[in-house]
């Protein structure tokens, strides 16, 4: 087992510890982007109220319900629509990454549920119209685009933004363990998302200095 991750029980033993549920919804499709890129699968994430990227889900305590009870009460409130995840449906359990000044360890529990293309646009539908939590602790719902186009737009560009957590690792290895992405389309999609990263920063210097110049 990976450093850091644990098994469910093992998990659940840490009496001391936080819990937070999330889960990766996807499908397939046989849509096209523009006719001609295809778009194989639909995978969800949303936006979250800070700004950054996460999947469905959130904090849960086991010593109240189960788990999975836990993240379909949380599913109802961010996607305004009753979600069931079963056991089958959890795929790791892991320590999130170490916060200054946290005084309590939280544990990710994250789950991955294959559903058909007619129930996700039924669940983005409901996000946007009935969820309590949409415009609050959500955003909005976004598709993980997992083509790459002769620019390097799509997958690219998405990996490149900032993902809370653990997100963008738990997305990149349920791509590779599904065979949603190609090993080789997806190793170009990172490294392409590196060198975005540094023109990112190159652009935040430029808009900073924008800023300063405004102040003078």
């Amino acid at each position: 087992m990976a450093s850091g991750q644990l098994s469910r029980d093992e998990a659940l033993e840490c009496s001391h510890s936080r819990h937070a549920c999330h889960v990766m919804l996807y499908s397939d499709t046989a849509s096209q982007l523009f006719d001609r890129i295809p778009i194989r699968h639909v995978v969800l994430m949303q936006m979250r109220f800070d700004g950054l990227l996460g999947f469905p889900g959130g904090l849960v305590d086991p010593s109240e319900e189960t788990l999975e009870e836990g993240l379909v009460r949380e599913l109802l409130e961010e996607l305004g629509v009753a979600v069931p995840v079963s056991i089958e449906d959890h795929v790791a359990s892991s320590f999130a990454p170490s916060r200054p000044g946290s005084s309590s360890r939280l544990i990710l529990h994250f789950y991955v549920k294959k559903m058909e293309e007619e129930r996700i646009l039924e669940v983005e539908k409901a996000a946007a119209s009935t969820a309590v939590d949409h415009g609050l602790e959500v955003l909005g719902m976004v598709r993980v685009p997992l083509y790459t186009t002769k620019s390097d737009g799509g997958l690219p560009f998405f990996l490149s933004h900032s993902f809370i957590g653990n997100a963008r690792s738990q997305l990149v290895d349920s791509l590779l363990r599904l065979h949603l992405v190609s090993p080789e389309e997806l190793r170009h999609a990172l490294r392409s998302s590196q060198r975005k990263h540094s023109e990112a920063a190159r652009d935040l210097r430029a808009a900073l200095e924008l800023t300063e110049a405004q102040r003078r």
